[in-house]
């Protein structure tokens, strides 16, 4: 039995359905009750309701399983007592085995919620678990967010420069990568950056877009101060959006520049590139 917290994340959905297929029990652990339906859909063997800040709950979750993947929730405060609080009912369970979700170039301290994950890190090499740490690079699923105004104007729309360059990541290469980590017995003590494609700026983005939709689609940035106050009528905590706008910042002055062979050699063929999950992604209507 493998244990997946933050299972109702579209990151712990994927990973739960990745370890599934592989024929290995998986607990979900999510907050909410309401999750585990889609979750048992996805192939969970288990749902357990357990909050980060309950230690019993969480010892409840890690009671009988071999190994623990660990997913904070998106952009937290508490990333790493989060983590110290897992970590701590695992050993309490006798579980040794351990792997991190955690992001590419987590030194950056200018993203704090990057910094974050790289002081989780620290105090997870401390602890003298049998540990694996994968740091993603920015989903491909985060474009689907953009595509209301892709369609309703042709324009892609980004909070920074359209010269700017990311590498980009498709969640289920990310899950591929989970699973294969979790259920080998030759990943411990690794850390693996985890890039799917060669730096692209956001005119490149978009010129994908098009070509998946059929139609003309421009880059276009706007301000972070409009993408801030769309954040905030939209509900989006001041954390978060401060977090992210620091974010976006770095990206305008810096990028966020990954390589794809480490990817490509953990799966053992060529990472997805953007034009194949956007082809999936029309093919299942979601773009």
């Amino acid at each position: 039995m493998i244990l997946v917290t933050g299972a109702a994340g579209k990151t712990g959905k994927a990973v739960v359905e990745a370890v599934a297929k592989k024929g290995v029990k998986v607990r979900a652990m999510v907050r909410r009750t309401e999750n585990c339906a889609v979750l048992k859909a996805l192939g969970a063997s288990e749902c357990v309701i357990a909050s980060f800040e309950d230690q019993a709950a969480l010892r409840r979750a890690a009671d009988g399983v071999r190994a623990v993947y660990h997913i904070c929730p998106n952009v937290s405060s508490e990333e790493v007592a989060f983590a110290r609080g897992v970590a701590a009912a695992a050993e309490a369970k006798g579980v040794k085995r351990f792997v991190y979700h955690s992001v590419l170039h987590p030194q950056i301290e200018a993203m704090p919620h990057h910094w974050q994950k790289m002081r989780t890190e620290e105090m997870l090499f401390g602890l003298g678990l049998d540990l694996t740490i994968l740091q993603p690079t920015a989903y491909m699923q985060n474009i689907l967010g953009a595509l209301a105004g892709v369609l309703a104007e042709g324009v892609f729309r980004v909070p920074y420069p359209v010269t700017a360059r990311l590498s980009l990541v498709d969640l289920a290469d990310v899950a591929e990568a989970a699973a294969l980590v979790l259920t080998g017995d030759n990943h411990i003590g690794a850390t693996y950056e985890l890039a799917g494609t060669e730096p692209m700026s956001q005119t490149e983005v978009a010129a994908a877009v098009g070509a998946a939709l059929e139609r003309p689609v421009r880059a276009e940035a706007e301000t972070v101060e409009s993408w801030q106050a769309r954040a905030r009528a939209g509900g989006m905590g001041e954390y978060e959006c401060a977090t992210l706008s620091a974010m976006f910042r770095y990206y305008a002055a810096h990028g966020l520049i990954g390589n794809p062979r480490v990817l490509s050699s953990l799966l053992g063929r060529k990472s997805n590139d953007l034009g194949r999950f956007l082809r999936r992604s029309a093919a299942r209507g979601e773009a």
